[in-house]
């Protein structure tokens, strides 16, 4: 076994695409909401962040106060006063437990994930991809960012790759991981921002509002790296990898002006993720930000892409309302990044 090249991979393997550095799509640095330029930041997100850290702060202050002057300590100033212990273990911990556990993505293992990571941190301007792995998901959909010290890591659940380690939908995948990716860029995985965040959990509606704008800057995003792979990605939320193609992305996104009622407010209040529909609607109308509180009107004619782009998915110059039908994937290779290029 001496003397293989691992990019190909030992004897008796099926041969491998090598493996060649990422090209990045030509982009505009400006940020907004358009898959053309770089990512923006939710509009509630920073405001949410402060007043959440400030009441974080006072906590710890009062805890602190408690533990000097005080005559007993309960177990939620007991909680706070051990805060960065507690981050700090639960983060490096949970580090380990994929480093010991899950696969590795590289270049011979899930290497068209591992390209994706490698595509998805270039077009988002990381100086770094972050460390990829896969692990085994039991049927669930899912995937997560997260960091230990100065190390950042994504992990994908299997279910979302097929026999292989081929993505039955590269561009849903490449949403995902780039919606992944994108937490770690915009510093969501940061160990001072989660430890300014501490209280989240025990702030209704405040705490989920802030994490709910996360995940819609970390949907700006992935939408910026594959936003041809929105519509896959949330069909397949919606209904699975098996029915997620039975799901109409338009259809849905239609329904979401048209819930109405107190229990829709007070479930999308609540919820960590926006509700799906909201959800689907935010990443269709690219001329605002996703809703966070009261449900979508309505939209605006949306702004026009830039010379020579072709149309904004989702806007009425599509007859059927949705996205364009996307071709196959050449023989052997992953994601084309031929949808980015402006045309001569």
């Amino acid at each position: 076994m001496a003397g293989w090249n691992p990019q190909v991979g030992p004897p008796g393997w099926t041969a491998q695409q090598a493996y060649t550095p990422p090209v990045i799509p030509p982009h505009d640095h400006t940020r907004g909401l358009s898959p053309f330029g770089m990512p923006a930041r939710h509009s509630w997100e920073i405001p949410l962040l402060v007043v959440v850290v400030v009441i974080t702060f006072f906590a710890y202050l009062y805890a602190l106060i408690e533990l000097i002057f005080g005559d007993s300590i309960n177990d939620y100033l007991l909680l706070l006063l051990l805060a960065p212990l507690i981050l700090w273990f639960g983060r490096g911990t949970n580090y380990a437990t994929m480093r010991i556990n899950g696969v590795k993505m590289s270049p011979t293992q899930f290497p068209e994930g591992y390209r994706m990571v490698q595509e998805a941190a270039a077009r988002l301007g990381m100086k770094q991809a972050p460390d990829a792995f896969v692990i085994t998901g039991n049927g669930q959909i899912n995937a997560f960012a997260s960091g230990h010290g100065f190390r950042r890591f994504v992990v994908v659940y299997s279910d979302l790759f097929e026999i292989s380690g081929a993505a039955r939908q590269p561009d849903a995948l490449a949403f995902i991981i780039g919606h992944e990716v994108g937490h770690i860029a915009a510093g969501h995985v940061s160990y001072w921002r989660q430890l300014g965040m501490f209280a989240v959990p025990f702030l209704p509606i405040l705490g989920s509002s802030l994490i709910r704008s996360q995940e819609y800057t970390a949907d700006n995003h992935g939408y910026c790296n594959r936003h041809v792979g929105a519509p896959g990605a949330m069909q397949t939320l919606a209904a699975g990898k098996y029915l997620n193609t039975l799901v109409g992305f338009d259809e849905m996104a239609d329904r979401a002006p048209q819930e109405k009622g107190f229990f829709v407010w007070i479930v999308n209040a609540l919820s960590s993720h926006p509700v799906l529909t909201w959800r689907m609607w935010a990443l269709r109308d690219r001329s605002r930000h996703g809703k966070l509180f009261l449900r979508p009107d309505m939209p605006m004619r949306p702004p026009q892409p830039p010379a020579g782009f072709p149309p904004y998915g989702g806007h009425p110059q599509y007859p059927t309302g949705g996205h364009p039908q996307q071709q196959p994937f050449p023989p052997g290779g992953y994601g084309d990044t031929t949808q980015f290029q402006r045309p001569s």
